[in-house]
């Protein structure tokens, strides 16, 4: 071999040494991200580097779906959920089921293909044990949380509760009865102390509309039954006749969003048809106004404002909801709102974390739910003869 052709020879080796050395940085390849799903449907954290003492040694995969994103506080809960879930350092993923009930149970089957071992689930088909035993059956031995939206269908005896028939279930919510209470009591005293000022038309009475979230919910039914019941005791017992329906037409005595969506936009098509046949003009305003949820509150709210009313310095017709969301307390702390109870979001998503930590550590639903309640109990309180059942207190807001 010539010296040419060996110094050609040594040059070729070194170059190819100096690439390899460049090419090579330690770090292993990354997988690709999976684009198939929309970030609008499903949102997946993979973060488990927390180290801090909340993390959960354990590969804990969890699937949280939700009935609708578009719920004002649902979204509340979401957003305090996620950030608990962090905290933890799980791997999860959020489904917006989009009222949907269909669409949330196929979800709730890829979740399951895809190795999700812990299902927290707020139904879109409220009240019922046969959606809820449906989605038991697609879970199969992975342990579901259901939270918010009620299982069981009212009046369901604690011994008949799909909750007592499966091992791996917990529910986590609130005594459906309590907000209509706290609602109805804080009406009838608001009221009484504000009588003349709210018989607008001096006919001695005062007349209301009811806005109603969803005709077979559990929480909807007893709102709007007890949101008047016991605003009428508060002022009987005072000597004042009971509130009057402002429609005598109908017989039901509320109206409902018909998608069962609790949506402001429902309540402000209700608000401005109803605005444009009772009204000061024909001496026949309505007085009141009592909303199951704080979203139809503000679409009330928002019709009230083009009519006139309720824009924090003028006349204001009073109008009470039900969840304390942020944009609720904005509208009491400008004169817009009158009052709400709050729900707690923050509360809610706590607990959920709390059993899911528990669960993550190889504890059953039983004990952490009761583990839980323990933990905070002017929070939190099982529910008597149904031991995976946790209630989250409500509490009044106003001004």
């Amino acid at each position: 071999m010539t010296m040419k052709k060996l110094l050609a020879l040594l040059l070729v080796l070194v170059m190819v040494v100096a690439l390899v050395a460049c090419g090579s940085n330690g770090n292993e390849t990354e997988a690709p991200t999976d684009a198939s799903q929309p970030a609008s449907d499903a949102t997946e954290n993979n973060d488990n580097t927390d180290n801090s003492d909340t993390s959960v040694g354990t590969d804990l995969k969890v699937a949280v779906f939700y009935y609708t994103y578009s719920d004002t506080y649902i979204s509340s809960v979401r957003t305090a959920l996620d950030a608990q879930l962090d905290a933890l350092g799980v791997t999860y993923q959020d489904f917006d089921s989009n009222g949907n009930q269909t669409t949330q149970n196929e979800a709730i089957q890829t979740a399951i293909a895809d190795g999700y071992n812990l299902l927290i689930v707020n139904m879109v088909t409220s009240g019922s044990s046969d959606t809820a035993k449906g989605i038991m059956e697609l879970a199969g031995d992975v342990p579901v949380i259901f939270f918010n939206r009620a299982v069981d269908e009212d009046g369901v005896e604690a011994s008949a509760s799909v909750l007592n028939a499966y091992e791996n279930i917990a529910f986590v919510g609130t005594d459906a009865p309590e907000a209509g209470h706290l609602q109805g009591k804080m009406i009838g005293e608001y009221v009484l102390e504000h009588y003349d000022e709210l018989d607008l038309n001096g006919d001695g009475k005062i007349s209301y509309a009811m806005f109603k979230g969803d005709e077979a919910n559990v929480e909807a039914i007893y709102r709007t039954q007890y949101g008047v019941e016991d605003a009428n005791a508060v002022l009987t017992a005072a000597g004042k006749p009971e509130l009057v329906y402002f429609d005598a037409n109908n017989t039901s005595g509320y109206q409902v969003d018909l998608n069962g969506q609790w949506s402001a936009a429902a309540a402000l098509d209700y608000m401005n048809t109803n605005l444009s046949q009772y009204n000061e003009g024909n001496n026949n305003m309505i007085e009141l106004i009592i909303c199951n949820n704080d979203n139809m509150a503000e679409g009330c709210i928002s019709a009230l404002e083009s009519a006139g009313y309720n824009n924090g310095t003028g006349k204001t017709i009073p109008v009470f909801g039900v969840d304390a969301t942020d944009s609720a307390k904005e509208l009491i702390a400008n004169g817009k709102m009158t009052g709400t109870v709050k729900q707690d979001a923050e509360g809610m998503a706590a607990a959920i974390a709390q059993i899911a930590k528990a669960v993550g550590e190889g504890t059953a639903l039983k004990d952490a739910v009761a583990a839980t309640a323990e933990s905070n109990t002017e929070m939190y309180s099982v529910a008597e003869g149904v031991a995976t059942k946790l209630y989250v207190a409500y509490a009044p807001y106003t001004a």
